[in-house]
């Protein structure tokens, strides 16, 4: 028995996602109330429609409690090195540091929100760069609502050959495309990335001041874009694993130096920025600041760690092998729904290699950055005591949330519900469905949490649908990852992880609210060009 592909079905799969997104946008609901309401309505679904029983249910929760451990491992230190930074007061002296570097205001909030951002999703993923530079922007003085956003979109360019390549490495082993066809597949999908990258800059200034921030902001979203963009589409053709790090690493050093462009070295902003939170007190608090303050180096201190460490692991290679033999995880038999659907049986489910994971790095440089500043007087007595107490209560509800989100993901998964919208959508649209390619990409991004995960879910079905409707197999599976990078930005769990160390935890919905517009527009923008190259021209 096949699962059956009508309208009933598809418009049961749909709801959990339904109700999540309007509890969350409509009712601005947190991640951590609305999260358990979906992951109900997808079980009741999962029983009554899909024809699954306790125990596949069972199993595939048991997965995502394991696979959310993934995520918490990263939430909870990365809090940590946020606590001890501002623990020490460094956030203000990072603030007056770049005030030297450039008086631009935009540029600041570019050199930390895109291009920063842009470096830590290079080297390292899993929602850290939101995680870090949500509360530098918020020390900036960017609304905290706002430093979510920014972050969340500064990172998401990087999220196809970021990490190494880790999730354009899994669309290549999911579909078995070789030789000529991943170098083409490679072009499409950097193409594709570079319009999400240009899209960040003029977002980001639009959002900043309108027109007159676009004007001002645009010769440098023109060079970091040339540098991150074009870079990638280079690299992605000779070595994938490279092809979002060397351009990031390359922007980070570029920003210096478009910070001593004349057209950035004199003081600007924009007032009445809504971006903004100007406070009277600021010129008070930088006084005190100034009596003795931390360099710009000493407060980027354990961010400066955190990369080294990041580095220095995971590109000396025979390092990285060495450390990668110690890994952890679960056993699982395989299960089948009643409509045939099968989850297969792993010997080892999604394993953590705990010696190469974002997350010790993340908490050695916790505590490498505290030892440091305590040993400059940075922090005062019971402030070790303090930063860990306030990590632990800001990752409690954030853990509530992620939990439900990737069980609830991990049901429709399994259960046929996941595939069901996307066959759905595939066989009612025909041709035209190569317009919607990179919705499914966004779509697998926002189920699962992971661009990586959204390539292995999809990528076997976009290339099955490409072939079945004579299209271009190459440029489908660019837009699908393309789709599936601008994706990660609707990701709950990454959403939870900017606003948990932003310090609005709850108001997901509203950062939901703001991005969800640009992430669909972005997406469309893309399916629209593909639908012209590959239908018309």
């Amino acid at each position: 028995m096949e699962l059956p592909v009508n309208i009933l079905m598809w418009l049961m799969a749909s709801i959990p996602i339904i109700i999540l997104i309007l509890l969350m946008v409509k009712f601005n609901w947190g991640a951590a109330e609305a999260a358990p309401i979906g992951l109900l309505a997808a079980f009741i679904i999962s029983i009554v429609f899909y024809k699954s029983d306790l125990q596949l249910l069972g199993l595939e929760s048991a997965k995502g409690i394991w696979t959310s451990l993934t995520v918490i491992i990263i939430i909870l230190p990365a809090i940590l090195i946020y606590e001890v930074t501002n623990e020490a007061k460094a956030f203000d002296s990072i603030r007056n540091g770049l005030k030297k570097f450039t008086s631009n205001e935009l540029l600041q909030i570019m050199a930390i929100g895109w291009v920063f951002a842009s470096f830590l999703q290079g080297i390292t993923g899993f929602g850290v760069p939101i995680a870090v530079c949500a509360p530098l922007l918020v020390g900036l003085g960017v609304r905290p609502l706002w430093a979510v956003v920014i972050a969340l979109l500064g990172q998401a360019w990087g999220n196809t050959f970021g990490t190494l390549a880790v999730a354009w490495d899994a669309l290549v082993s999911q579909t078995g495309i070789q030789g000529g066809t991943v170098i083409e597949a490679a072009v499409w999908a950097s193409l594709f990335i570079w319009i999400i990258n240009i899209a960040t800059g003029i977002t980001i200034s639009w959002v900043y001041g309108r027109f007159a921030a676009v004007k001002k902001g645009l010769p440098a979203v023109i060079i970091i874009s040339l540098i991150q963009g074009g870079g990638e589409t280079i690299l992605a053709q000779m070595n994938p694993a490279l092809a979002a790090f060397i351009p990031s690493l390359l922007s980070l050093v570029a920003i210096l130096f478009i910070g001593k462009l004349k057209m950035y070295r004199e003081p600007w902003s924009i007032k009445d920025s809504k971006l903004m939170v100007r406070q009277e007190g600021n010129n008070k608090k930088e006084e005190k600041v100034s009596k003795d303050p931390l360099t710009m180096n000493q407060a980027f201190f354990p961010f400066y760690v955190l990369t080294a460490i990041t580095l220095i692991i995971l590109l000396i290679g025979p390092l990285k092998t060495f450390l990668n033999q110690w890994h952890l995880g679960l056993s699982y038999p395989e299960t089948t729904t009643g409509y045939g659907v099968v989850n297969h049986s792993y010997d080892l489910f999604s394993p953590v290699m705990p010696l190469t994971n974002s997350g010790l790095f993340l908490l050695l440089a916790a505590i490498i950055g505290f030892v440091y500043f305590k040993s400059q007087g940075r922090i005062e007595k019971g402030g070790g005591t303090r930063a860990i107490r306030r990590t632990i209560e800001k990752t409690v509800p954030s853990t509530i949330a992620v939990i439900a989100l990737i069980i609830m993901s991990k049901i429709m998964g399994g259960t046929g519900q996941t595939t069901e919208l996307a066959m759905g959508t595939a066989g009612v649209m025909g041709q035209t469905y190569v317009f919607l390619a990179p919705a499914i990409g966004l779509l697998g991004s926002f189920m699962t949490s992971s661009n990586m995960s959204s390539n292995i879910l999809f990528g076997g079905f976009q290339q099955a649908t490409s072939s079945l409707l004579h299209l271009n197999e190459a440029a489908i599976l660019g837009a699908h990852t393309a789709g599936g990078a601008m994706g990660s930005v609707l990701s709950p769990s990454k959403i939870i992880l900017g606003t948990t160390t932003a310090g609005i935890l709850g108001q997901e919905g509203l950062v939901l609210k703001r991005i969800l517009p640009i992430a669909i527009g972005v997406a469309l923008l893309i399916g629209i060009i593909l639908t012209i190259t590959t239908l018309f021209i």
